[in-house]
């Protein structure tokens, strides 16, 4: 095998992990692939290219362009004299991703705390919705960690 179709092999398998980890994460999988490939080509690319180089429908980029958009991911530009729209990886995307991780993290902790409120300080629950509470904040100590890490990159 050429050193050419061993990257072509190595970044087809990328972007498509990348699309099995967003499906994990609850985003299309056509989207993660879109997000891989920009993270692993590093280039500006077309709408149209977007679906040719994933061999995918324009209706299924439309879609993961929008949802990726919508979170801060990657960012459209236009280019003087060019009809079409063109798409990169936002800035800082990693941070956002973990801004969102801290923001639903921050609300699970809310939702357990305000039902640890409702329940009489007695309760058998109260403890075990405390150890749940602790796991959640411990996670929300980790992302601030790590944005701190990213921030310092």
């Amino acid at each position: 095998m050429s050193e050419d179709a061993k990257e072509d092999a190595v970044r087809t398998g990328f972007i498509e992990k990348t699309g099995l980890v967003s499906q994990a994460e609850g985003l299309p999988r056509i989207a993660g692939r879109v997000f891989g490939l920009l993270i692993y080509d590093g280039d500006t690319v077309s709408f149209t290219d977007l679906a040719t180089r994933l061999q995918v429908s324009r209706a299924s980029i439309s879609t993961s362009i929008r949802l990726l958009e919508e979170r801060g991911l990657i960012k459209r530009i236009t280019k003087p004299g060019d009809r079409q729209d063109f798409f990169q990886l936002a800035q800082n995307p990693y941070g956002t991703m973990l801004k969102g991780i801290q923001r639903r993290n921050r609300a699970i902790q809310a939702d357990i705390a305000q039902t640890i409120e409702s329940l009489p300080k007695d309760a058998p629950a109260v403890s075990r919705l405390g150890a749940y509470a602790d796991f959640y904040a411990s996670l929300d100590a980790a992302v601030v960690v790590a944005l701190n890490t990213l921030k310092d990159h």
